[in-house]
């Protein structure tokens, strides 16, 4: 059987760009007898590792579900703890971004986040957008189905300023009006905890993804974890719709 951890750094088969969707962190807690908040704790000591982990393999863009639409019918409490731990990670971990290269960057509807973190993501946007290493794009009140809806508002408003109300509404026109349009479509999507469904995740970027499921809880995923995950997509046959 093959040590997956013993992978050469670039066993990526051209993959480009992985979404995670970070699942696990309150049944991680429920296990050990401890509160919500603790196991979002442990969830985001977890992303460091895997951002670290993603970055020395030459991923160049990930994705991380950070906080979905929906997660704002969670209980006041832990939402505002989760939010607070956004705050301080994007506050405090500069450095590790500086001496990694990462370049931070934000899916999802900024508008409806709070102002203080709205005022942190710019700031740590704005400070790391010349960083020449991986792209690290926070899914942040993020929803696939918003993100499509917002897309096609803004087509609209634009073909409605060009005074081209009637042009063609294509899949490149939608696609250029995502949250970033540069970013090319997930290789590879990874979910932890063994749940089987996408969750409003990169709805329309990950339309041809290949899907991981884990049933390992996301504050146990170590660089082993990532290696098998990159293990498994090598011998993915991926032919989008065609055949060979």
């Amino acid at each position: 059987m093959t040590d997956t951890t013993e992978l050469p750094a670039r066993s990526d088969r051209a993959l480009r760009h992985i979404g995670i969707i970070m699942d696990g962190n309150g049944r991680w807690a429920k296990q050990r007898g401890k509160i919500r908040t603790q196991g979002h704790l442990e969830g985001l000591k977890a992303a460091k590792r895997l951002v670290k982990a993603a970055s020395d393999r030459g991923v160049r863009y990930l994705t991380l579900y950070t906080f979905s639409t929906e997660n704002w019918k969670r209980a006041a409490d832990e939402v505002s703890f989760i939010m607070g731990l956004v705050k301080k990670y994007l506050r405090e971990e500069f450095a590790f971004y500086r001496e990694n290269g990462i370049r931070i960057r934000h899916a999802g509807d900024r508008s409806k986040l709070p102002a203080d973190i709205q005022r942190e993501l710019d700031e740590v946007c704005q400070s790391t957008k010349d960083f020449f290493g991986m792209q690290l794009i926070l899914a942040l009140n993020y929803g696939g189905r918003d993100e499509i809806v917002r897309a096609v508002r803004k087509l609209a408003i634009e073909r409605a300023a060009s005074l081209n109300a009637l042009g063609e509404i294509s899949e490149d026109a939608i696609a250029q009006n995502l949250d970033n349009p540069d970013v090319p479509d997930p290789d590879l999507i990874i979910r932890t905890a063994g749940e089987f469904r996408t969750s409003n995740f990169l709805v329309w970027e990950g339309a041809y993804s290949e899907y991981y499921i884990s049933d390992k809880l996301w504050p146990d995923w170590d660089e082993s974890d990532l290696a098998e995950a990159l293990a498994n997509y090598q011998h993915r046959d991926r032919r989008f719709g065609a055949v060979r």
